[in-house]
This record gives C-alpha cells, sequence and structure tokens, in this order.
C-alpha cells in the first residue's frame, strides 16, 4: 500500500506538477514581453533625465574648458589659495 502511494504521487509530480508549473512561467513570461504603461512611463522619464544631465555635463565641460584657458595659474600658486580664503 504504501508503494502505491509513492508511486502516484512521483506520477502525478512528473505529469500535472511540473507541467503547471513550466506553464505557469510560460505565461508569466509572455506577459512581461511587452512594457507596462508604468514601466514606459518611467523609461521616458529616465530618458529625459539623462538628456538632461547629458546637457548639464556638456556645459559644465565647456565652462571648465573655458576657465583653463583664460586663468593662467600663478607662479606661487599657494599664496593664492590663502589670500582668497
Amino acid at each position: 500500500m504504501p508503494e502505491e502511494i509513492f508511486v502516484i504521487a512521483i506520477l502525478s509530480i512528473i505529469f500535472i506538477g511540473f507541467p503547471a508549473t513550466l506553464f505557469h512561467y510560460i505565461t508569466i513570461w509572455r506577459k512581461q514581453r511587452s512594457l507596462q504603461p508604468d514601466d514606459e512611463r518611467m523609461l521616458e522619464d529616465l530618458w529625459r533625465s539623462a538628456r538632461a544631465m547629458e546637457r548639464r555635463i556638456e556645459s559644465l565641460e565647456s565652462i571648465i574648458s573655458g576657465e583653463t584657458e583664460r586663468q593662467p595659474r600663478s607662479e606661487n600658486y599657494r599664496d593664492d589659495v590663502y589670500r582668497k580664503n
């Protein structure tokens, strides 16, 4: 009797449990192929933020490169630093 229950349990796991689990995850995978509306909005916001940051970095780089060309460092750089403070 216990062997029959064991065999039935193993067969039900193989023929019912495994395919059910497999099909469950396949349907979840198919649903997630496309972006949800919330995901699309979040991705668009991230894209806008990245473009804004890129523009800011470019403007900072142009400011920094312009300052280095205009202001040559003096021979006594330490004195200049202490005078500013």
